[in-house]
């Protein structure tokens, strides 16, 4: 890029640039001298938050994957409408989602009832965290991996098959190592969005509490000073985040 052209796009972007900081620096300044001191419950909140965080990451995992490579492979009718609802959870406002989640999953619902007979409690519950969370932050594994099968030169496959291994083999051992980056990529944004989760979280569990609704009550009681110490956990869970996925990004490409 030129020195020109770096001037004018530099000089636009960076009007953006300063508005996303502008509240980082107007934070740690205005906190400065806040007692650092944790509210009741913080311990909790945190164990509650990455417990739960790594599960619904896991679950989303395990179930996402699968489906965006068969997104990223299989044509047939309807496919544009399967892609919009997995993209759905991403564009619904949490506190919409969290609602769906009750009403599908309450305990006055027939699944939440069946559910809490059996001693599983789908709302106020972990199980509840986890649920919200998987719901919320499952598309981002599932669009980031479907990108990455997606860029997968199918001919490697075609080889694969053609030696005699069959679709699960040639996944494992050819197709899911090509996108490994884009995957791992989708994995640690999935948690990411998990451990900060809060609008369905709070509808389908205000309780127990993890870190982002723990904020949102320390807030209420105390201001600005009563968030300080949860908030300085979440960014550093932000930031190691922005570090991994940026690491990710170095690692060498397989098909190459």
């Amino acid at each position: 890029m030129r020195g020109r052209e770096t001037v004018i796009f530099g000089g636009v972007g960076a009007v953006l640039f300063v508005y996303v900081v502008y509240p980082f620096v107007a934070f740690f300044v205005g906190t400065r001298g806040a007692e650092l001191s944790a509210g009741p419950g913080f311990r909790d909140a945190v164990v509650n938050s990455l417990v739960t965080a790594p599960v619904a990451t896991a679950v989303a995992t395990v179930f996402g994957v699968p489906l965006a490579y068969f997104l990223a492979r299989a044509e047939f009718r309807g496919k544009v409408v399967v892609e919009a609802l997995v993209v759905l959870p991403l564009v619904l406002p949490p506190v919409v989602g969290g609602a769906m989640l009750l009403m599908g999953f309450g305990r006055f619902t027939t699944v939440g009832g069946i559910a809490s007979a059996a001693g599983v409690p789908l709302t106020d519950s972990l199980v509840g965290v986890v649920l919200a969370q998987t719901f919320v932050a499952s598309p981002f594994v599932v669009v980031t991996s479907r990108a990455g099968f997606a860029s997968v030169n199918e001919e490697l496959e075609h080889a694969s098959r053609t030696m005699g291994h069959g679709p699960v083999a040639t996944f494992w051992n050819v197709s899911l190592p090509s996108a490994r980056t884009a995957v791992a990529a989708g994995v640690v944004l999935t948690f990411a969005r998990a451990v900060g989760e809060f609008g369905a979280t709070m509808m389908v569990a205000y309780n127990p509490r993890t870190m982002p609704t723990l904020i949102w009550v320390d807030f209420i009681a105390r201001g600005i000073d009563g968030v300080v110490a949860p908030a300085l956990v979440l960014m550093a869970v932000s930031v190691t985040v922005i570090v991994a996925v940026q690491k990710l990004e170095t690692v060498p490409d397989l098909r190459n």
